[in-house]
């Protein structure tokens, strides 16, 4: 096997959307916005980044939003066959990224998957719900209040992680102790699962091969020539990137998590739940304009909407005081 990570390292899967043209999901939170992959190539593939944060060193995977309405059953499958090789041997905790501002779009989906493919402890032992846009939330009001009162939704998300919540607003220091305190708790260093290990050994046959190849080219002499003890383990760590990356797409079960609805109605159900939001924040009513229009012109005017409904709220509070 390939030489352990060193203890001090923690592998994040993070789970979320990308919005046109910005860093994938919690890069900015964890303070990794620079990447050898720019948002673009984000938006429609998985990264991998390795930084540093609060002392730490972090191994942070992330990409497209495969449990969405959007994401065809095919690019599902090699979405999630993806991440899961890039962080193997196995995940220190998965950050599932939830916008405060907006409706939920499959995240509860995206909990059934995990649960589904790596054992139902994983939620409890290896997820933290990470909640983004809280600057949308009132100057003096609590995360948990908001959650509470408006978004019973987003706190049901919350409930089924074993209460594990952050806000957006608390320090990338108490994240990371969060998840360091995870790991203590769990039975193993890193999540750890079937699945992972058939990860782990594809990735494992993916650097032997490489490397032979490598040396073939180099040496002009057949492939089968190059016996595996010749290949040590620092060679193996030097073609770990590439192996990941093309391990191919693993055998899932799903299940049928995501047929139960289609696509335009399963958003119109979750803006329905979410309509008491849209009553209290006025200037959120143009993201249900732009969600219909779609496109640029759609989102400039939801934007539009969204100002005027603001400015109506601002002018009757006026009035009242």
């Amino acid at each position: 096997m390939s030489a352990a990570a060193p203890q001090s390292e923690l592998r994040l899967v993070v789970l979320g959307r990308t919005e046109p043209g910005q860093s994938p999901a919690g890069w900015s939170i964890l303070g990794l916005q620079d990447s050898e992959q720019g948002p673009d190539q984000a938006e429609s593939q998985e990264c991998k980044h390795r930084g540093e944060a609060a002392d730490r060193q972090l191994v942070v995977v992330s990409g497209p939003a495969w449990f969405s309405s959007g994401c065809s059953p095919e690019d599902r499958r090699k979405h999630i066959s993806s991440f899961i090789s890039l962080s193997s041997p196995g995940p220190h905790a998965f950050l599932l990224c939830v916008p405060v501002n907006q409706p939920t779009d499959g995240e509860d989906k995206a909990l059934d998957a995990l649960t589904k493919l790596f054992g139902p402890s994983v939620l409890s032992r290896h997820t933290i719900v990470l909640f983004t846009h809280t600057e949308e939330l009132e100057e003096d009001e609590q995360l948990d209040e908001y959650l509470a009162t408006w978004r019973k939704d987003l706190q049901e998300l919350v409930d089924r992680c074993a209460e594990k919540r952050q806000g957006e607003r608390d320090a990338v220091q108490e994240l990371l102790e969060k998840v360091e305190q995870m790991v203590k708790e769990s039975e193993t260093r890193h999540l750890s699962c079937p699945l992972y290990d058939e990860a782990e050994e594809r990735v494992r046959e993916r650097q032997v091969e490489v490397l032979r190849r490598r040396r073939a080219e180099e040496q002009a002499s057949p492939t089968d020539s190059q016996p595996e003890e010749d290949v040590t383990e620092e060679e193996l760590e030097s073609v770990r990137d590439e192996a990941e990356r093309s391990a191919g797409v693993l055998d899932l079960d799903l299940g049928d998590i995501f047929l139960s609805t289609s696509g335009l109605w399963e958003k119109l159900r979750d803006w329905l739940k979410w309509l008491p939001q849209l009553v209290r924040r006025e200037a959120l009513l143009g993201a249900l304009v732009g969600l219909f229009m779609g496109g640029p012109f759609g989102g400039m005017l939801g934007a539009t909407v969204g100002s005027v409904a603001t400015e109506v709220g601002r002018r009757k509070t006026q009035k009242t005081k």
